[in-house]
């Protein structure tokens, strides 16, 4: 059998003591937490269609950096599952057999680092790159579903760091490249099938 990672010396104490919290804090605290937990993702999904629409009404090189940005968060949650894969990591909720908020994933999900946490990042970062405003509110939705992913049970806190750093390491270097060739990108996407989500007609 392949060997897994025990991720509890690193923080396990932390993490024992978030879903100590948890398991105390008032029910209905908990069900938002667990809400967002489960289905906040779909708020990038929706700040990528604003910034997309938004950008459209500014030139084509900002429609594609806009354009590029699910693209960006496809690839970091690639890197994810490799990494995934390497480090093998048990979730918490298996290695310390805690009561938590949210049913463990089977066994082989592995832990280490957060989906969620590369997935809100890369594409909170990446928005940076589109819309100051809109990427700072889901840099602060990121932090929220990086928390909430300790707080439910599923994911040590060192997951949750080690996905965010990923997710934005991702972003920032795929962003940086691709505004430099944001007119080049633009000007050929803009005679191709993709042209018309480039500008507002």
């Amino acid at each position: 059998m392949t060997p897994t990672y025990d991720g509890s010396p690193l923080d396990g104490a932390a993490y024992e003591h978030v879903v100590r919290l948890a398991r105390h804090a008032p029910g209905r605290l908990d069900d938002i937490i667990s809400v967002w937990s489960s289905y906040g993702l779909g708020v990038f999904a929706l700040l990528m269609t604003v910034a997309w629409w938004r950008a459209r009404r500014a030139d084509a090189g900002a429609a594609g950096l806009a354009l590029a940005v699910p693209v960006v968060t496809v690839v970091a949650y690639c890197l994810d599952l490799v990494l995934k894969s390497v480090v093998r990591e048990d979730r918490p909720c298996r290695t310390l057999h805690v009561r938590t908020l949210e049913a463990c994933p089977a066994p082989g999900d592995w832990s280490f680092p957060s989906n969620h946490a590369v997935i809100a990042a890369s594409a909170a970062v990446a928005l940076l790159f589109v819309s100051r405003r809109l990427g700072a509110v889901a840099v602060v939705a990121a932090l929220a579903m990086g928390a909430s992913r300790v707080w439910v049970g599923v994911h040590y806190p060192h997951d949750v760091l080690a996905g965010l750093l990923v997710g934005a390491l991702v972003a920032v270097l795929a962003m940086r490249a691709l505004r430099r060739r944001s007119a080049a990108v633009a000007g050929r996407l803009t005679t191709s099938r993709l042209g018309a989500f480039l500008l507002t007609p």
